[in-house]
């Protein structure tokens, strides 16, 4: 009998060295002493596919290590980065070159150092990519959190990462305790979503089947910022889970307040999983009303339900070749909107932007105790400027 393995995510830390305007886990680090270790590692079950995130994951001196074992339990890593500390991702793809590296890169230069708050941002994590494709990794590229901000940069990077030959991954933006953000919307619904329909259009027209499928993906963006109901449905804690830095694992990233399975410092995987708590988060999972559309929860979902993303690719492609294009239109939503039968007020209500709320940041009592008396950039600049010696200056 096959062993079934899931679909993870590490999430090695919660420093972070960038400044981005629609995540503040900045401002809410964990302590280094607190992080998950290799013993806690060595723990996790089977995988076919893991992301390693944060925080900013190469802020760990040992990732190296925590790869080397990750890849002992895991047929696929890719690691989600801002691509600042070159040199160690450099170094951890001569070890790896299997590795897939993709680093979040918000739009043309100007935008892109403006959202993320890294001066010269664009340059680095740029430059990181073409030094990687150089080096022949092919798993690749970049990831971009479609807003209002950088909607206009949506297709001008994508044809950036399509004429290097790398990968182009979306997002769009959400609330969570993992963001540490409570007030995140699109406002200007209609430009984002023509911004993703010429997207969708050009994936469509390539003869990538990967891409095809990423056009349903993005259609699906389409649909999310339009507050609507998820495309297909969501297995977050029954096929794929998160582990966060102090071994609490989760059913996702997406949740208002942190929700735990178990803590796997403290017992086995099997317990943990097994477990009347982790039932119990499935429970929750399955009147979950957020409907986030992430990629952390979306790719399983496509693969398990492989039928509907496979007949829209199918419908679509044949249209295509008619000569017939995507429309932002097919949404009913979007048309329910230009029409007036639904106002933005209303679709404001549908997302998970609450302007009154407090985010809950998911951090240990410990890890909160340090924000006292500090704020949680200077403790990430002393860190980082420690490891990397007192000429490293964080640029804003």
């Amino acid at each position: 009998m096959l062993e079934k393995k899931l679909n993870g995510t590490i999430i090695v830390t919660y420093r972070c060295n960038a400044r981005c305007s629609m995540c503040n886990r900045y401002k809410a680090p964990s302590r280094p002493e607190e992080e998950i270790t290799l013993d806690t590692i060595r723990k996790l079950p089977k995988m076919y596919f893991t992301n390693i995130t944060g925080g900013e994951p190469f802020i760990r001196t040992d990732l190296k290590d925590i790869v080397r074992e990750l890849y002992k339990k895991s047929d696929r890593i890719v690691i989600s980065t801002n691509g600042y500390f070159t040199e160690r991702i450099v170094e951890l793809a001569k070890e790896f070159p299997q590795i897939g590296i993709r680093i979040s890169i918000e739009g043309l230069e100007k935008t892109n150092n403006e959202i993320r708050g890294l001066e010269n941002g664009f340059k680095r994590g740029y430059d990181t990519l073409k030094t990687l494709k150089k080096m022949g990794l092919t798993d690749v590229g970049f990831g971009m959190t479609v807003q209002d901000r950088n909607a206009k940069d949506l297709v001008p990077l994508y044809e950036i990462s399509d004429e290097l030959g790398m990968e182009f991954a979306t997002a769009s933006l959400h609330n969570s305790f993992y963001f540490v953000e409570s007030k995140n919307i699109i406002k200007k619904r209609e430009i984002v979503a023509k911004n993703f329909e010429v997207l969708i259009n050009r994936l469509l027209s390539s003869n990538s089947p990967k891409k095809w499928f990423r056009a349903y993906f993005n259609h699906g963006l389409i649909n999310y910022i339009y507050g609507q109901k998820r495309l297909l449905p969501c297995d977050m804690s029954f096929d794929t889970f998160f582990i966060d830095p102090y071994g609490d694992v989760m059913p996702c990233n997406g949740t208002k307040d942190k929700e735990v399975m178990g803590n796997l410092n403290a017992t086995n995987w099997d317990d943990l999983w097994n477990s009347k708590k982790a039932e119990k988060v499935r429970k929750k999972v399955r009147k979950c009303d957020r409907n986030c559309w992430m990629i952390g929860s979306v790719a399983p979902a496509m693969h398990k339900y492989i039928w509907k993303p496979a007949y829209w690719v199918l419908l679509h492609k044949i249209k295509n070749f008619l000569g017939i294009k995507y429309s932002m239109y097919e949404n009913r939503i979007v048309c329910d909107l230009r029409d007036g039968i639904v106002s933005d007020f209303e679709l404001d209500k549908r997302s998970t932007c609450d302007l009154n709320a407090v985010a809950k940041n998911g951090l240990s009592k410990a890890s909160q105790e340090q924000l006292i008396n500090k704020n949680g950039e200077d403790i990430v600049d002393a860190d980082i400027a420690n490891q990397m010696g007192r000429d490293y200056v964080k640029k804003l």
